[in-house]
């Protein structure tokens, strides 16, 4: 990977008004050619305005402001779309809570030298790699990438993980206007219109640590979503309309 190819962190917030000015710090740190684009729901906690501090100290900091909460793969969407109006190589998706570390961030890019996709995985080499999830929750997370790769055929043990690293050639040629998910099965669907589309994927273990402040977005609209969304693409790919 070109050592100048600029890198662009889309990182969606929702109340995170706690944790945003601690994760941005962290992902500025890792070299200059990233930067930084908070898409923020409007968030009732002022998250928005903290995101705006932000960018005023930094030149590589931007937000995008949306009038409401519409969900995350609507939050992305509207970010990979600003990344592919700005001159950026690499697009990533990353969580604000900072249970992605930032410090991996050079190594998902590095990643990129043999891949299209890289995807940030706590569910790979027979290891399981998260810190302070409830049995419930790992188990829940566990499944949902089991029934998804069984499904799709999707090639990655962490099908539903949300940090992953896409080379720009790969975001213009799925189609953002394609994309019908919009809760977590949106991290499946992505990769798997990436795969279908030719690009390669592969997987770079990561340490998945559960936030330490502020509330989980994750609810039960979200898992009923993922449970039928990933039929419906299956049936899309049968049809090769993906």
């Amino acid at each position: 990977m070109n050592p100048a190819a600029r890198v662009l962190v889309i990182v969606p917030t929702y109340n995170e008004r706690e944790s945003l000015p601690r994760v941005v710090p962290l992902i500025l740190a890792q070299g200059n050619r990233f930067h930084v684009l908070v898409v923020d729901d409007n968030s009732p906690d002022g998250t928005g305005r903290v995101a705006d501090e932000l960018a005023a100290g930094s030149d590589r900091v931007d937000v995008l402001h949306r009038a409401g909460k519409m969900g995350l793969g609507a939050a992305y969407v509207a970010g990979l779309r600003r990344g592919l109006e700005g001159d950026f190589d690499i697009l990533i998706e990353m969580d604000a809570d900072l249970s992605h570390p930032p410090d991996m961030l050079p190594q998902l890019v590095a990643a990129l030298d043999g891949a299209d996709v890289a995807v940030g995985s706590r569910y790979v080499g027979g290891r399981i790699t998260v810190v302070n999830w409830p049995m419930s929750r790992l188990l829940i997370s566990l499944f949902g990438s089991w029934y998804a790769r069984i499904i799709t055929r999707l090639p990655v043990n962490d099908a539903t993980g949300g940090f992953n690293a896409f080379r720009r050639r790969v975001i213009e040629a799925i189609g953002l206007d394609r994309i019908e998910s919009n809760g977590y099965s949106f991290q499946i669907e992505l990769k798997l219109r990436a795969w279908r589309a030719g690009f390669t994927l592969c997987e770079v273990p990561i340490i998945f640590t559960e936030r330490d402040s502020g509330e989980s977005k994750m609810s039960r609209s979200i898992i009923i979503e993922a449970v039928w969304r990933v039929w419906r693409l299956r049936i899309l790919d049968l049809l090769g309309k993906l």
